[in-house]
């Protein structure tokens, strides 16, 4: 293990800053009771910096490299984009392929992936909690390879010049209200350190509908979109596919987001619980979408519409923190949500191997999107392709479990 060139490097200010002094107080404290060489330690600086500082670490060392890193999910999301958008050069200019093995050490707000790969047992866990990863890496424990969620934002067909920018997501893509909630809470980091903000960004934008229409794609062993059934308890094909297994969904949309790898976006929210009830065996997504148009008290869009709604909206999420319990909810003929009987599901659960957002050109709001917390623009008339991809065997990123 001592030969394996080992990267350890946190981010000061992720989360509510205290990864410096976790690091010193218990990480550091770790590594050399268990007598394992650093090769490098590193502070992240301005944004951007962790992707830097991996991506010069891989051009300087041959071989698989390790990275302890403290942070949450979004300095990860910057390594992974700046490793999976650039060629490598230095003694990895002509490697066809490499890896980065992660021992994840959550020193964020949510920390999505770690909860999601180490499950919670209460609501303060303790030190030894966040050591998990580090010790599975001290004792050479596996690791599991990450999927990761590739999106496109394209410019119009119709345009001159064609133009497209490129996230890589290894936890959530979203638009519509989780979206919004992510752009407008970035605001809110100083004031509201800790999830919290999360919450209060949601109150402001739970009446927003987003227009659009949406392009599912089907996964390959299944050759079908498919959809989970609460009255069976498992995913069978959509009924909407076409002769190529795509279903076309339109909009309005109140909720609309997939993730990779994670069952949850909190500690307690988990928003796709199926990701780890009903493991895929292949590249795909879990997507969760809630139209109002379901609603069978749903008449037309109008301003007192988008108020009543807001209460089934914050019903979803509220009963996203009861074990996922949103999965399992229903209208009654007169529009109440139950978890009972056999009207029409307020989630529509997805699994799938990718989908296309096409915004209404009208709509700014539809146009946001989230990956990993990193917000982008589709541009008027454009698009947002997303896919699941799994890195081939001894590439993409590992991580200690």
């Amino acid at each position: 293990m001592a030969s394996c060139p080992l990267l350890v490097m946190y981010n000061p200010v992720c989360g509510n800053g205290t990864a410096e002094a976790f690091f010193n107080e218990h990480v550091f404290p770790r590594l050399e009771e268990a007598h394992i060489q650093v090769t490098q330690k590193l502070v992240t600086g301005a944004a951007g910096h962790a992707g830097t500082i991996v991506l010069e670490f891989l051009e300087r060392y041959e071989g698989n490299v390790t990275v302890i890193l403290g942070s949450g999910d979004g300095t990860l999301h910057e390594i992974i984009n700046a490793l999976s958008l650039v060629a490598l050069k230095g003694v990895r200019e002509n490697v066809v392929s490499s890896s980065v093995r992660v021992v994840l050490v959550p020193c964020g707000t949510a920390n999505a992936l770690y909860c999601s790969l180490f499950k919670p047992t209460s609501t303060n866990e303790g030190p030894a909690y966040k050591l998990k990863s580090l010790e599975a890496f001290i004792r050479g424990s596996n690791v599991v390879p990450l999927t990761l969620a590739i999106t496109t934002l394209s410019s119009p067909p119709s345009s001159k010049q064609s133009c497209f920018k490129i996230a890589v997501s290894a936890v959530v893509t979203s638009t519509a209200l989780h979206a919004s909630i992510l752009h407008d809470s970035e605001s809110l980091r100083k004031e509201v350190p800790d999830i919290e903000r999360f919450k209060v960004s949601a109150r402001k934008n739970i009446t927003q509908w987003y227009s659009s229409h949406v392009k599912l794609l089907p996964t390959p062993s299944a050759r079908a979109v498919e959809i989970y059934d609460p009255d069976q308890k498992t995913f069978v094909t959509h009924e909407d596919s076409d002769d190529h297994g795509i279903v076309d969904v339109y909009g309005p949309f109140a909720y609309f987001l997939s993730t990779v790898n994670v069952d949850r976006l909190e500690p307690a929210f988990r928003i796709t619980p199926l990701a780890s009830d009903f493991v895929s065996s292949e590249a795909s997504l879990d997507l969760v979408m809630v139209r109002p148009h379901r609603d069978p008290t749903f008449v037309m869009d109008t301003i007192e519409a988008r108020n009543a709604f807001a209460e089934k909206s914050n019903a979803v999420l509220t009963a996203a923190y009861q074990d996922g319990n949103h999965i399992n909810l229903r209208y009654t003929d007169d529009g109440k949500i139950t978890s009972e009987g056999t009207g029409p599901s307020v989630v529509e659960y997805i699994r799938c191997r990718g989908w296309e957002w096409i915004p209404d050109d009208v709509d700014e709001k539809a146009h946001l999107l989230c990956s990993d917390g990193a917000m982008f623009s589709i541009v008027k008339g454009g698009r947002a392709a997303c896919k699941a991809v799994v890195p081939a065997d001894g590439a993409g990123f590992l991580v200690y479990v």
